[in-house]
């Protein structure tokens, strides 16, 4: 599903912002539309309690997810923050199995152990969600040595928040990243509010990309409300990782329509601002651009929406289905090193 666009997929453009082919705009659409679908079954499942604990939707970021997809191949590794359903659904992840992982099931993609924030996929790549604010950005770097390693051509993708970006964390993966020529992509999603705190009230530098040079790390902005800006700019960023040059850092300048988590009322934002945002959804804009410049026709659209509505709706009835895991599972699925001296039998 991941592969990497070959130039030759894209079309001369015959309308304008038109670039690529019918199936790469549907493929997009069909991605953000699953994702949109999902969270917001996420929001109703947990209005009715059937979700509980901590919980992060993606709405509003979805074009992120969607080049993840087209930008990217299947080899590479993915880690990334705790806002990670809609990164999941982009890797590959089976609804029914992440729905499942909400509802705290023995069926969810980490058996009911993980929940929101924790989800994993060894199978595509996919080191998950990643609770702790910055935890994930040494990983993300340990994981592109491993591959350096291994002597892979694949990239380590390290997904983070703009919160996240003031962490002492992020500055020594980037030295020790460069050092060593990692094959690394950084990817800040700026969605300007980190919990509930503009970027302008927290740090100096407002143009988050501008921290890589500090390293002499490639670094650029990106418009992340299209999935066309965000593909290029994965296809540039693999490009020169793949050569062998080491890290690329981008800054997806995003924006999320719902609160920090499903607790926020997301006062610190004006109304105004909101919709000024919402002129720019990304799924939206992409029907219509499907639709309008004849890319596809208004009944295939619909059928990818009536397709996905009734993956969403069985991926719920799957989730209400399943039992709980066991309390002996409690034991199971832990590291332990057996020769250790104080582990009793």
């Amino acid at each position: 599903m991941a592969e990497v666009l070959d130039k030759k997929t894209k079309v001369a453009a015959k309308a304008e912002g038109i670039s690529y082919d019918k199936a790469t705009y549907l493929k997009w659409y069909e991605i953000m539309y699953r994702i949109r679908r999902f969270e917001e079954k996420t929001l109703f499942a947990y209005s009715q309690q059937k979700i509980r604990g901590f919980c992060h939707v993606y709405i509003g970021q979805e074009a992120i997810g969607a080049a993840l997809a087209s930008g990217l191949k299947d080899g590479d590794k993915v880690v990334t923050a705790y806002r990670q359903h809609g990164v999941a659904l982009a890797r590959g992840l089976e609804s029914k199995y992440c729905m499942a992982e909400l509802y705290g099931k023995s069926t969810g993609c980490v058996k009911g152990k993980g929940g929101s924030m924790h989800f994993f996929s060894k199978e595509k790549g996919y080191f998950g969600g990643n609770g702790i604010v910055g935890a994930q950005i040494p990983i993300g770097t340990g994981i592109a040595f491993a591959e350096q390693y291994k002597g892979t051509d694949n990239l380590a993708v390290c997904m983070f928040g703009d919160g996240a970006a003031r962490q002492g964390s992020l500055h020594e993966s980037f030295n020790m990243a460069m050092t060593w020529k990692l094959p690394v992509l950084y990817i800040c999603e700026n969605n300007q509010y980190a919990m509930g705190t503009s970027v302008k009230r927290t740090s100096n530098v407002q143009d988050l990309w501008k921290l890589g040079l500090a390293y002499d790390m490639p670094s650029e902005p990106v418009d992340g409300m299209n999935p066309e800006s965000v593909h290029e700019a994965f296809l540039r960023a693999a490009e020169h990782i793949r050569s062998g040059k080491g890290p690329y850092y981008l800054e997806i300048r995003t924006y999320r329509y719902r609160g920090h988590s499903v607790s926020d009322p997301a006062k610190y934002r004006t109304k105004d601002e909101l919709e000024h945002y919402k002129e720019q959804d990304p799924v939206v804009i992409t029907e219509r651009k499907i639709i309008d410049n004849a890319i596809a026709s208004e009944k295939e659209v619909n059928d990818i929406k009536e397709a996905i509505n009734l993956e969403i709706d069985e991926a719920m009835a799957f989730a209400e289905a399943s039992d709980y895991p066991l309390g002996s599972e409690l034991y199971e699925d832990n590291y332990m090193q057996k020769d250790y001296p104080f582990i009793m039998d």
